[in-house]
């Protein structure tokens, strides 16, 4: 699959599976031009708005990358840093429901790497592009890209 010139690698973490009863807790963002990295988006909600003590656990890596808002100001963040740009997604409901107000063209980063979503998926492209393993998925889908479109 041709990618645009530019495009933004995204992966949001939500506190629910459905926007109705959710927000996003996490967005990570690449933007890309020509095959390089030129900007990045590191956002997570404060933490006293996370009531699911789970998932604050999981979200509680790398503390200092992160900018911290309160979850109103997260997309309209995101926003911004988005502009009119194609978005590569992870191909999931959830993704799809909370970006579902935003007019970008949503791309499925599965399929620029021909897979497919699964609960193991991101096993599946370390494997195949032998990566090291990360907390920081959109790097782990930019380095995947690279590797696909130089073939």
């Amino acid at each position: 699959m041709k990618l645009p010139k530019k495009y933004v690698i995204v992966e949001i973490i939500p506190t629910h599976s459905n926007a109705k009863f959710g927000f996003i807790a996490q967005i990570q963002a690449l933007k890309i031009r020509d095959d390089k990295i030129i900007d990045r988006l590191d956002l997570r909600v404060r933490e006293n708005e996370i009531e699911n003590k789970d998932l604050l656990s999981m979200i509680s890596y790398d503390k200092d990358m992160f900018t911290y808002l309160d979850r109103d100001e997260m997309m309209r963040k995101f926003s911004e840093f988005i502009e009119n740009n194609p978005l590569l997604i992870i191909d999931n409901f959830y993704t799809q429901d909370y970006l579902s107000e935003l007019k970008n063209n949503k791309i499925s980063v599965f399929k620029v790497l021909n897979m497919e979503d699964s609960d193991d998926v991101f096993d599946k492209i370390m494997k195949k592009y032998q990566l090291e393993p990360s907390n920081h998925l959109v790097d782990l889908l930019y380095e995947s890209i690279v590797f696909e479109n130089s073939k």
